[in-house]
């Protein structure tokens, strides 16, 4: 293989020598999903990369190619003026598009020809996801988890952002970015397509040690709309067990916190507690909505708590966590930071 080549086998470890990613593919496609931390510089942008397909189909690859070499030229040169002109001579870029094929060779080359370090990933976008798959398959296995288990409220969360500081934690929620529950979407965010999902879980798996504890919080086989691999999942759910124990009052005081955008946002909060009308029936979901509109949150925060969240916890947490009727208790005090701060440090210790 070429020096001026790289292997997806060896992008997880490779990846820090690289001072710049470079995602040469039209934008639609960078935004389906692209490797954690490359920037995009298509040589070809979408209604480019349609207007050359459609001249291979209608007239020939001749004339594609001919159109696609200028625009190709064009745009790199419009990169190099904007992004790179004043890149040092030790600057080292990786460069990739779909398959590896003419739009990245096209950009290192000219990077490479220029002076600089330039490499080319082998097969592309399609390479390196073939590796993010294979990878996630042979990584879950060698992985040791201890669940973060409690009901809703109990700040799980909280308590893996205390922890990561001082040790590996996988914030599924956090890479799914949502909370896992009808009311958990984040305010201003969606969430990523399943395959940028996939590359966020290789991204922070690749930097871990495997015979170091990572903590994760329970969570179900989806975050949202998003599917936890399998193989991962079957791992977490062989991993020991810490449950998280809480005052009702502490909470609702957490909820409170966390989901304070839905408090002002009385349509949104009651279309998404209309989503739960085939499980309580009208008459109950109409209450729980008249409680949002008088503003009477914490009422409301509590009976979802004895009336949804926590009879949904108990059916589904012993039967899916196999360590779970052995899991070590924690008790939280209340729902400020330092709490969570000392818990995470009575965690370690008992660890």
């Amino acid at each position: 293989m070429s020096s001026a080549l790289l292997s997806p086998e060896t992008l997880g470890q490779s990846l820090g020598q690289f001072d710049c990613i470079i995602d040469a593919r039209s934008p639609a496609e960078y935004a389906l999903d692209h490797i954690p931390g490359a920037i995009n510089c298509p040589v070809l942008n979408n209604e480019e990369r349609a207007t050359v397909g459609t001249l291979y189909k209608q007239e020939s690859p001749f004339a594609a190619k001919k159109l696609g070499a200028a625009l190709v030229a064009k745009n790199i040169a419009s990169h190099l003026q904007e992004h790179f002109i004043q890149k040092p001579r030790e600057w080292r870029p990786l460069v990739y598009c779909w398959r590896g094929g003419e739009r990245s060779g096209a950009f290192a080359h000219i990077l490479q020809r220029i002076g600089w370090r330039a490499q080319q990933l082998q097969g592309g976008y399609q390479g390196y996801r073939r590796q993010v798959i294979a990878d996630l398959e042979r990584w879950a296995p060698l992985a040791k988890f201890t669940v973060i288990c409690g009901m809703t409220g109990t700040g799980k969360t909280r308590l893996l952002q205390a922890l990561n500081s001082h040790a590996q934690v996988l914030d599924l929620e956090g890479l799914a970015a949502h909370r896992g529950s009808v009311l958990g979407g984040l305010p201003n965010e969606v969430q990523p397509s399943q395959k940028m999902f996939e590359s966020r879980l290789w991204n922070a798996l690749r930097q871990f040690t495997f015979d170091q504890t990572i903590y994760v919080e329970s969570e179900s086989k989806k975050v949202g709309c998003l599917h936890i691999p399998d193989a991962l999942m079957d791992q977490i759910r062989q991993g020991d067990c810490v449950e998280i124990k809480a005052d009702r009052s502490v909470r609702v005081d957490v909820l409170m916190e966390e989901y304070v955008h839905l408090l002002s946002d009385h349509d949104g909060l009651r279309h998404l507690l209309s989503l739960l009308t085939q499980r309580y029936g009208k008459e109950q979901i109409t209450k729980w909505q008249q409680l949002a509109t008088e503003g009477r949150y914490p009422v409301l925060v509590e009976e979802l708590l004895i009336k949804h969240y926590d009879p949904a916890y108990q059916d589904s947490i012993a039967r899916n966590f196999s360590q779970y009727q052995n899991a070590r208790t924690l008790k939280v005090q209340s729902a400020q930071q330092a709490s969570y701060l000392e818990l995470a440090q009575q965690l370690l210790q008992s660890s």
